[in-house]
């Protein structure tokens, strides 16, 4: 079998020397490109191919202004100089698209009849596509600045009334100024963190 294993600079782009970004370049940021980050992202797994994750790529200046008050103090800045801020939801009534996503099990949805393994698939699911949504930003040039430091409930209040959807973290997009790159911090080692059985 031929080695399918990617080249070092494409494992340091995306996870060995990637950071976290909080300093932001002017430069923007193209719905175009958002487009094929997602039709990216897409296509990774989920259970059943639940694909819970609602996406809002916050962009212009109103829907910023609209983001500002739900975030804790020490994002505001941050958030608002980053070109784009994904908020990354997942829907609990994901089962509602399983007809056209899982169509070779027309009982899926009956699966997810109970509330509890519903939210916790969604949020599972979403959370793995929020992960997707890092690593593709990556792949595509992009600095990812993701975060928790915000008021769920008024994030939800504000861009998913009226829905199903539920938010579980942001993620600032764009490219990031290097001088706002903090020294990496430690990991736990495979033995700290592991074991083969």
């Amino acid at each position: 079998m031929s080695n399918r294993a990617l080249d070092q600079q494409t494992l340091n782009q995306i996870f060995l020397e990637a950071h976290t970004h909080n300093l932001w370049t002017d430069a923007p940021v193209a719905d175009e490109l958002l487009h094929q980050l997602y039709d990216i992202l897409r296509m990774a797994p989920t259970s059943a191919n639940s694909s819970p994750a609602r996406i809002v790529f916050v962009k212009s200046k109103e829907a910023k202004e609209k983001l500002l008050p739900t975030l804790m103090e020490g994002n505001r800045a941050k958030v608002m100089a980053a070109p784009v801020t994904a908020i990354i939801g997942h829907d609990l009534h994901f089962y509602d698209q399983l007809g056209k996503l899982f169509p070779h099990a027309p009982d899926a949805p009956d699966w997810f009849k109970d509330p509890q393994v519903a939210q916790t698939t969604a949020f599972r699911n979403g959370t793995l596509q929020g992960a997707y949504l890092i690593i593709a930003a990556r792949a595509l040039g992009l600095d990812c600045g993701p975060m928790s430091g915000f008021d769920n409930a008024k994030v939800d209040e504000l861009f998913f009334a009226g829905s199903s959807v539920k938010s579980n973290f942001i993620c600032s997009l764009g490219y990031g100024d290097p001088k706002g790159v903090y020294p990496r911090n430690p990991r736990l080692s495979f033995v700290e963190a592991c074991r083969i059985e």
